[in-house]
């Protein structure tokens, strides 16, 4: 399928031919019939991905700020490799579209194939022939109601959320600031609910458009003088400010325009410099309005399908999205005025040069349109490519396939894969499709797909490695052991302890494949260094590793106990590794003291202290209350008259007999994965024993369990 992206390094806006994306459960597969470029979010999105680097980190300082600390804490050339990895990942644009559900994931109870649906939301509702849209940013069309006017639905929702915010009654007196397509339709939908609108704008033209949809309007610069006619000198009781443009003079204006007591809502993107003066002397209310109402950035809500009752939350994003449909369907919304342009999607970058400024035309509404399906929808998943080298058959050879193409895929393990003599990339899958067609045409993939069973049933592959979100670590590994295939799988190997279980039954009953955990940090060279150092000492270890982990928010998925399992199971685990790593035995039992979580932490601020059989002690200090400044690991050992110190895989020190010796890697940190697949590579191609002993793999993981039940329980717990 075709799909536009944007990238953020070269600022090349193309439409490019991508696997059509594979719906997960509680979400549909849409066909697109069309979409609504929206000039304003991305024309700001392009006009910074043509800016230079240095333009770039002028207009984000936060983004330049938190390179630096990047460079301090692991090295410049780490910093540097993840910063342009990142700026090389195409951004899809897009973010309202209509079109017809063509499948449906698990959970979608309400909804058909078959079904007209206009589609929210970014990330979700792109510029592509074929889009993945959760339930609650799909909303069923009326016969009635065109897909070109459904395409409006997301920026509509915008403006309704807009209008509800400045609650506005029958009658009232409302100013629209900026009369550039949302302006338009807050224009409308005020007009709709029954009140007056004075539309103001620099453009002559819009001004003429807002006077088709009902609306007084002014220049710029005689807003003032008209405001007060159109108010009878009262002022107006509401100002939606839909102008985009870093000036602070859209809410100056708002502030002249309004009556005493009014309130400002915020829409557009505007310089927010408030001038107190005269906020002051009326007790204004500004508000910024949060894009399409209640739902939105909310995990549970957008991805979860959780919707919030009605008798709380009348106007959810979800309802607003209805609303606005409800209004195209009973006429009393007419919209068709504001489409000025269309491009089919093979043509797309004109749009973009049109939003731009490039060719100079003068547009409001903007829409992409797509065909209709040809063929069948199974077989056009695949893309294939050209490989870059001449990738060689025969038994001495790993063929990997990789399931999984987010950022730790192609910043961390594809780079470091990439430098293997005897592996070939053979096929690389993601949900969206979008992912895994880039990572397979930068680093050399035979195809990129979107659907994970194809790489595993590939009899060209003979190695899978799993890179997929936490909660399909279980199905994917037994289904590739099922499949006779090597299994690489990225932390942690499961979530449960009955899917941990399961994994190690289906590996008992697949001798002739290896299964690898991502555990690198075993195998960083100052690690077999450090462990070397201390088993000479031939006593028990008393080891500390402190992790300053970093805060994340609530609803991080990692959070969620169906896909990511928590902090401790699905992060700890790689520093439990290391512990046993250094004594060289799993541990056999833990306790674990945490703070309390007071709304803010969720089980993430831990001392776990884990003993081992030969009398070893291990403490994990696990901590998202630091600050990032500090760097992220820190580990001590204490053996025998030996001590051995690794800071954040950059530097070690050994010290014994009174004499201090210092390893350190100052412009990159290496914390083992190259090395980890050069051990997993001949395991398969020589030795055929598992690089990470089973009795560890499977260790860790019930040790991490364990730990979390220490935490819950404040008892300690036998592993």
């Amino acid at each position: 399928m075709k799909q536009l992206v944007q990238n953020l390094r070269n600022g090349k806006t193309e439409v490019v031919e991508v696997p059509i994306p594979t719906p997960k459960p509680g979400a549909a597969l849409v066909r697109t019939a069309v979409s609504l470029v929206s000039a304003g979010t991305e024309r700001m999105l392009v006009e910074f991905a043509k800016k230079s680097l240095v333009g770039k980190a002028r207009s984000r300082p936060d983004l330049a700020k938190q390179l630096l600390d990047k460079v301090r804490r692991e090295g410049l050339l780490t910093a540097l490799g993840a910063a342009f990895n990142r700026l090389d990942q195409p951004m899809p644009l897009g973010y309202s579209s209509s079109g017809t559900i063509v499948e449906l994931g698990d959970g979608m109870e309400g909804f058909k194939v078959g079904q007209r649906v206009a589609c929210s939301g970014g990330g979700y509702a792109g510029h592509a022939e074929y889009v993945v849209v959760p339930k609650n940013l799909l909303t069923p069309l009326p016969q009635d109601v065109d897909n070109e006017a459904a395409a409006f639905t997301t920026l509509g929702a915008i403006a309704m959320h807009a209008f509800r915010l400045a609650e506005l009654r029958l009658g009232e007196r409302v100013a629209v600031i900026g009369l550039g397509l949302l302006g338009q339709l807050c224009v409308a939908i005020s007009k709709a609910a029954g009140c007056q609108v004075l539309g103001i704008d620099l453009d002559p033209q819009r001004l003429a458009q807002g006077k088709l949809l009902g609306a007084q309007t002014a220049l710029r610069e005689n807003a003032e003088a008209a405001g007060q006619e159109f108010s009878r000198g009262r002022g107006c009781d509401a100002v939606l400010i839909c102008a985009d443009t870093s000036s602070n003079d859209p809410v100056e204006l708002a502030g002249v325009l309004a009556r005493d007591k009014a309130k400002v809502i915020a829409a557009g993107n505007v310089g927010l410099d408030l001038p107190r003066n005269l906020y002051f002397e009326k007790e204004l209310s500004f508000m910024v309005s949060r894009s399409y109402g209640p739902g939105r950035y909310d995990t549970t809500y957008e991805e979860g399908g959780v919707d919030y009752p009605i008798g709380y939350v009348r106007w959810t994003e979800g309802r607003n999205l209805e609303a606005f449909v409800e209004l195209l369907e009973t006429g009393q919304l007419d919209i068709s005025g504001l489409i000025t342009h269309r491009f089919p999607i093979e043509d797309a970058e004109q749009a973009y040069q049109m939003i731009t400024g490039k060719n100079k035309q003068p547009f409001t509404g903007v829409l992409l349109t797509y065909p209709e399906a040809a063929g069948d929808l199974k077989r056009q998943k695949a893309i294939q490519f050209k490989t870059r080298t001449n990738q060689l058959d025969g038994p001495g050879r790993i063929k990997l396939g990789v399931l999984g193409a987010g950022n730790f895929a192609l910043t961390v393990l594809l780079p470091a894969l990439r430098r293997l003599d005897n592996l070939d990339f053979v096929g690389i899958a993601s949900a969206s499709g979008l992912s895994a067609r880039h990572a397979a045409s930068r680093f050399g993939f035979k195809y990129a797909d979107s659907d994970p069973s194809r790489i595993i049933e590939d009899a060209g592959v003979n190695t899978i490695a799993i890179l997929t979100r936490h909660h399909l670590h279980a199905e994917q590994v037994i289904a590739a052991l099922e499949a006779k295939k090597h299994v690489f799988c990225e932390k942690p190997l499961a979530i449960t302890r009955e899917e941990l279980i399961k994994i190690e039954e289906r590996l008992e009953n697949s001798p002739g494949s290896l299964l690898m955990v991502g555990f690198n940090r075993r195998f960083a060279p100052f690690a077999e260094q450090m462990q070397t150092f201390l088993a000479e000492s031939g006593e028990p270890l008393v080891a500390h590793y402190r992790v300053n982990a970093g805060h994340l928010p609530a609803n991080h998925w990692l959070f969620d106990a169906q896909q990511g399992g928590g902090r401790i199971v699905g992060e700890g685990c790689h520093f439990i590794d290391f512990l046993s790593f250094l004594v060289g035995q799993p541990s056999i039992s833990v306790t674990a003291k945490g703070i309390p979580d007071e709304g803010r932490y969720l089980e993430d601020n831990v001392v776990m202290t884990f003993t081992f059989p030969d009398g070893s002690v291990g403490t994990l200090t696990f901590v998202a209350n630091g600050d990032k400044a500090l760097p992220k690991e820190h580990i001590e050992v204490f053996s025998g008259g030996r001590v051995a110190i690794l800071d954040d895989f950059r530097r070690l020190v050994t010290i014994k007999d009174g004499k201090r010796s210092q390893l350190r890697a100052r412009m990159r940190q290496d914390k083992g994965h190259l090395q980890a697949w050069r051990a997993f590579t001949e395991a398969i191609l020589q030795t055929g024993e598992p690089p990470i002993p089973y009795e560890h793999v499977f260790g860790v993981a019930r040790a991490a369990f364990a730990a979390l039940e220490a935490l819950r329980t404040g008892e300690a717990v036998k592993i």
